[in-house]
């Protein structure tokens, strides 16, 4: 297992369509492994494998290490099938975003099918956390940002501020 970099707004490849997963082979659980133990160094919820570099459609999520019980689910190819009508706002952050956080409206219920690291198939329903971060992962997958479901006034203070972020840390490393 090996830490990644974390890819930070505007990274292009954080707008990027993620291409599928078609080999569930020794270098697809290295991927995972490396993502999940990314996912955990960083303090993060959930983590798309365009987070660190990766355009393929992969994530890792794990709301319950909150409790002290870790839960990791690995998702390969995921699809939302089904979308509640019923909404609900929450406050979301992102690992792209680092200290920055807004409220998001989104779907409370959501279904989602995916495979697993061998390439077999699974579904999960979920609400609550774990179904926000479900849509939050995915939409990572399609070039989506949590910046995308806020207003056009708050998106632009929010590109401003990580655009100064990285122009700051290319000083940095110079």
């Amino acid at each position: 297992m090996a830490l990644r970099d974390l890819s930070i707004f505007p990274a292009p490849v954080l707008r990027q369509e993620a291409s599928k997963v078609e080999n569930f082979d020794e270098e697809l659980h290295s991927l995972l492994d490396d993502m999940a133990e990314s996912m955990y160094f960083n303090k993060g919820l959930g983590l798309a494998a365009p987070q660190i570099g990766v355009s393929l459609s992969i994530t890792v999520i794990d709301v319950e290490q909150k409790d002290g019980s870790p839960k990791l689910i690995e998702l390969i190819n995921p699809k939302i099938e089904e979308l509640s009508d019923e909404q609900e706002e929450q406050e979301e952050g992102c690992l792209s975003f680092p200290g920055e956080s807004e409220i998001i409206l989104r779907p409370s219920r959501v279904l989602v099918t995916a495979k697993d690291r061998t390439g077999k198939d699974f579904q999960i329903t979920a609400d609550g956390l774990l179904g926000r971060a479900l849509q939050h992962e995915i939409d990572h997958l399609h070039g989506v940002l949590f910046i995308d479901h806020i207003s056009r006034l708050r998106r632009s203070l929010i590109q401003r501020r990580m655009k100064k972020l990285a122009a700051k840390k290319a000083k940095d490393a110079k």
